[in-house]
């Protein structure tokens, strides 16, 4: 069953993370690499086996990609559909999209700003938004499909 009732008004392009989480990210990113040189400085990590070394190199190394991409990362809804760059970009078509809603966290959506859940077939994709203009555009899209929802049912 393939729905492509939905259009946005005009394409919105944005951050997909709010300023107050990017600074959230980067006072935490900086308390795990102080963290991190205070243990280099305590432990002799060198003297520590292969395994070691490499899960600690991979753990930084997953932090800094996590840190660039949540600064870099934008978000675009347009008349094709959502696309969520980031280390892999995230994309759904209109046509794929069987229900939409908004979901988010009570008492801190301050720093964590609602999510849009997008239902395409047998999986969900989570679009996260930055900006009002995101964020509004998300409330569109999620009371459409609930509108369209209720329109089913009623029938």
């Amino acid at each position: 069953m393939t729905m492509n009732f939905y259009k946005p008004e005009k394409t919105v392009t944005g951050p997909s993370y709010s300023f107050g989480f990017k600074i959230f990210a980067t006072i935490f990113s900086i308390g795990l690499f102080v963290y991190a040189i205070d243990i280099t400085r305590r432990f002799p990590l060198l003297e520590y086996g292969f395994s070691v070394k490499a899960l600690l190199l991979c753990a930084a190394l997953m932090l800094i990609v996590s840190y660039y991409w949540f600064l870099r990362s934008t978000i675009t809804i347009d008349e094709k559909g959502i696309t969520q760059t980031w280390l892999y970009n995230r994309q759904v078509e209109w046509r794929d999209v069987r229900s939409a809603k908004m979901i988010g966290i009570p008492f801190v959506s301050w720093l964590f700003p609602p999510r849009l859940v997008v239902r395409t077939g047998n999986s969900f994709s989570t679009f996260n938004g930055g900006t009002q203009a995101i964020l509004i555009e998300f409330a569109h899209i999620s009371l459409a499909f609930q509108m369209q929802k209720q329109a089913g049912a009623d029938k």
